[in-house]
């Protein structure tokens, strides 16, 4: 099947159930998902996309945002969203790099990006806001428009249909420029459908959505989980701690970021009560604290399921719906999916159950390749077909993964590796510590040295000597940080995850000499 299928089923199956619905009452059912999509998907073509073609979107998280993307996967262009926080030089690389036909961003925004959208050489440009207003809406709504039949994705069944690009999503950069991800039809399709059989989606679940809308988490493990069993959403505009405690009520399923979970449990109204209709709660593009874990269980006696994916694999591993849910592990390879730990130095498989090395992943969730970047995609597989993540980790002897770090964050001092999360358990679990990050900074004797920051809980004070101290007699002398900094709060990007590149540029000089 077609990913394309899931709206014309459903709509064709039961046109009044609902699709999304925002707090305010605001209601899109699947009928209207239907016939909106395909009209847009009309404007589209009448602004010269046709199957294959990119269509770039920096517009604001909205139902017509979710419309947008549908009509792409419905007439086969190629959806590539930016983020709504990308700076005009950012955006214009993207341009420049991805060759959109159509660019769609705000209303408010075409006066500010004129100068951007034109030194990319953008073709057509269109706009698009949050309450169906823009030049793309207005198209969609035209009476010549409505009239025309809406272009549907026609390629050959099979193989060369699974194999069609449905969107192109850029990596987050944390080093280099970011690169295009090409995801394919097959590829959404894949993990959608495990992802709805692993979680146990039905028609009946009801996912409160608060993820922003151009990482693959937000719009690819949450809506197209959706679509693949006919469920709802229950859509709000960006995370607002309060506003998501407010909604569980009404929700079955969420999907959060770690530190969606760290500033819910900051809320006195988080309970067993104020979580009692939900099912399962999800986490994941960034690691979760196994004292996050625990805390979060003791208030609502729901147990976090964490999961494992990224850009270019959408989602590898999940914790088990049922079963045992190992705080700290990423969980078992969802069906179809095969991951593997292999030798730094060699690149051997690591036959041994908890040897640690780079996870590498196979199967019908893996990217195709970066757009227009062959050598980098040849560089990111293996000759047998592997993608190499560039994460390390471990497998278990009952085949529960390990996130250990980056192989890019390995620490290598005075000769001996040191692997980052190791230490950073130790320092999380120490009294008055919320979270922490190890990374390693230049350093003329041993190399690296191991260097630490740790975010203090409220009311807490934390001392570097006090913290070192507490390490001895736990790590072996070589992984004890030689410095720790105590900060208000850790670098994050959009989804959560640490910038540890920007700790290790901010540090890069506190060993230097002279």
């Amino acid at each position: 099947m077609d990913p394309a299928a899931w709206v014309e089923e459903a709509a064709a199956r039961e046109p009044g159930r609902v699709f999304l619905r925002t707090p305010e009452g605001r209601r899109v059912d699947y009928g209207e998902l239907d016939v909106a999509s395909a009209r847009f998907a009309a404007a589209l073509r009448h602004r010269g996309v046709h199957c294959g073609d990119r269509v770039a979107a920096q517009i604001d998280k909205s139902a017509e945002a979710v419309l947008l993307y549908v009509a792409c996967l419905r007439m086969g262009a190629v959806f590539v969203p930016l983020g709504a926080a990308s700076t005009p030089p950012e955006l214009e690389y993207f341009l420049t790099d991805a060759e959109p036909r159509v660019v769609v961003i705000r209303p408010e925004s075409l006066d500010s990006l004129e100068g951007t959208l034109r030194h990319a050489a953008v073709p057509v440009v269109e706009t698009l806001g949050v309450d169906s207003n823009g030049s793309l809406a207005d198209l969609s709504r035209d009476p010549a428009i409505r009239a025309e039949p809406a272009p549907r994705f026609a390629a050959e069944a099979g193989a060369a249909a699974a194999a069609a690009v449905a969107a192109i999503i850029y990596t987050s950069g944390t080093t280099g420029r970011s690169k295009g991800a090409m995801l394919t039809r097959g590829n959404l399709f894949s993990n959608a459908t495990a992802l709805a059989a692993a979680w146990r989606f039905t028609r009946d679940d009801v996912l409160l959505h608060s993820l922003p809308l151009n990482h693959v988490h937000g719009l690819f493990a949450a809506i197209n989980t959706v679509l693949a069993a006919s469920a709802s959403l229950l859509w709000l505009p960006k995370f607002d701690a309060e506003l998501v405690l407010a909604s569980l009520p009404s929700a079955t399923v969420y999907m959060g970021v770690p530190t969606h979970y760290t500033r819910l449990l900051q809320l006195q109204g988080l309970s067993r009560e104020s979580t009692a209709t939900l099912r399962l709660f999800v986490s994941g593009s960034a690691p979760l604290l196994a004292e996050t874990h625990r805390e979060f269980q003791d208030r609502t006696g729901q147990e976090i399921l964490e999961r494992y994916g990224m850009t270019e694999t959408l989602m590898n591993t999940s914790n088990p719906y049922t079963g045992k849910r190992l705080a700290g592990s990423v969980g078992l390879p969802l069906p179809g999916v095969e991951v593997r730990v292999t030798d730094l130095a060699s690149g051997a498989p690591q036959q041994a159950a908890d040897a640690i090395g780079q996870l590498e992943v196979r199967g019908p969730n893996v990217f195709t390749g970066y757009w227009q970047a062959p050598e980098k995609t040849r560089a990111e597989f293996t000759q047998d077909g592997w993608f190499k993540t560039g994460d390390l980790g471990r497998i278990d002897a009952e085949g529960y993964v390990f996130i250990v770090g980056r192989a890019k964050d390995l620490v290598i001092s005075g000769g001996n590796n040191v692997y980052p999360k190791e230490i950073e358990a130790e320092l999380d679990a120490l009294p008055g510590v919320l979270e922490s990050a190890v990374f390693g900074v230049p350093h003329p004797d041993f190399g690296e040295a191991v260097t630490a920051v740790v975010v203090a809980r409220p009311e807490a004070r934390l001392a570097e000597t006090t913290l070192v101290g507490a390490l001895k007699g736990r790590l072996s002398g070589y992984k004890i940080p030689k410095r720790i900094f105590v900060l208000d709060e850790l670098p994050r990007n959009a989804m959560g995850k640490v910038q540890k590149n920007r700790l290790r540029e901010h540090y890069a000089s506190l060993f230097r000499t002279g």
